[in-house]
């Protein structure tokens, strides 16, 4: 599957958005306006403006809502989900050549919301994933302990893990002591 830098862009911010939610003692990860704008800088999200307490608010729904289509159990639900935020946020698909970048696509109609820029933008480059029979690669991590999500972009589909330098190593640490422990009896 071909992923242009636009849309691996996008998936790394959907991704990122979604890790942001406050879950099993993980603090919230968009406590306050500071922490948006952060986000926004971070991803180089552009032709926002001034962000505000209700960008905030509009950006932690959206979240949710991008939750749901990592959660969705097959693709026809994951398309409806998807379907119903590009709709909202009144796409208007666009070429552009913005910062040093080659010709792309942005999908925001202009002016729009930070929460319609990432649900145009990112929801888009969820639906490429779906249009290509690849949804089963929208992941959460497998660890126990982690509910991460990720998008597994391995060549074969098998990646379990969020991280494999932290929750991967960690569970295949845990198995080799389990299975010393067991065998020294």
């Amino acid at each position: 599957m071909l992923i242009t830098h636009d849309t691996r862009c996008a998936l790394d911010a959907v991704v990122d958005l979604v890790n942001t939610a406050p879950e099993d003692g993980v603090a919230e990860g968009l406590p306050d306006l500071g922490a948006l704008e952060r986000f926004v800088a971070g991803h180089r999200i552009s032709d926002v403006g001034t962000l505000s307490e209700l960008d905030l608010s509009a950006v932690r729904r959206l979240r949710a809502r991008f939750a749901a289509v990592f959660a969705a159990p097959d693709a026809r639900i994951a398309a409806g989900l998807i379907n119903e935020l590009v709709a909202a946020a009144g796409t208007t698909p666009r070429l552009t050549d913005h910062d040093d970048y080659d010709w792309h696509v942005h999908y925001f109609a202009p002016g729009a919301s930070v929460a319609d820029h990432l649900a145009a933008d990112c929801g888009m480059a969820l639906a490429f994933f779906v249009v290509a029979g690849e949804q089963e690669r929208l992941r959460r991590c497998e660890a126990p302990d982690c509910r991460r999500a990720f998008v597994d972009l391995s060549r074969n589909r098998s990646r379990r893990y969020c991280d494999s330098r932290t929750c991967g190593n960690r569970l295949h640490v845990a198995a080799y002591r389990a299975r010393r422990k067991e065998a020294a009896g």
